[in-house]
């Protein structure tokens, strides 16, 4: 008795869940861009990472912050899509400069390290600051370790540049 119990919800839970699938899908392809970032994270999920790419990027097209992000991850490993690291900055940049604290830190990351852009210590300073401003702390502990690095000039000119950027709402950041 115990096991149809138990069968009987497992079958109640399937059906709501694909209730909630054919639901998200049919909202996404009217066009709602959060539906299409939701159903993406159902596919991915699922592990349907191609489809999941295909949703992503429609959303991201769209301006989703969050699918805008979600991208730039699977480019930079290389999940459902080739490895590419230039698009993982493109759409890193796309969430940042819509404030994004998080894709602000992951910019600065890949300026760091030479990432899909040329290795560059002041602009991932200046992502990074933008950052720590909204209380991101690995950003401020990433520029404690960058500064030393650093000449005094490219410091100010890094700091100019944050300046900039903060002040036209990330529009002048480069």
């Amino acid at each position: 008795m115990r096991l149809i119990l138990i069968f009987t919800t497992l079958l109640a839970f399937q059906s709501t869940a694909s209730g909630d699938f054919d639901e998200t899908k049919r909202l996404a392809l009217q066009g709602n861009i959060y539906m299409q970032n939701n159903l993406a994270n159902m596919y991915l999920e699922a592990g349907n990472k191609k489809e999941a790419v295909y949703w992503y990027t429609k959303a991201a097209d769209q301006g989703v912050v969050s699918a805008q992000g979600m991208l730039a991850y699977l480019y930079k490993e290389g999940i459902g899509v080739p490895e590419n690291d230039a698009l993982a900055v493109k759409w890193y940049r796309e969430a940042a400069v819509q404030g994004d604290a998080n894709h602000q830190y992951n910019l600065g990351l890949m300026y760091a390290s030479g990432e899909g852009v040329p290795e560059n210590n002041i602009r991932a300073y200046v992502w990074w600051s933008m950052a720590k401003t909204q209380g991101n702390i690995s950003a401020a502990n990433n520029i404690d370790i960058l500064k030393p690095k650093m000449t005094t000039q490219q410091i100010a000119d890094g700091q100019a540049l944050a300046t900039k950027c903060y002040e036209s709402n990330y529009k002048d950041c480069d």
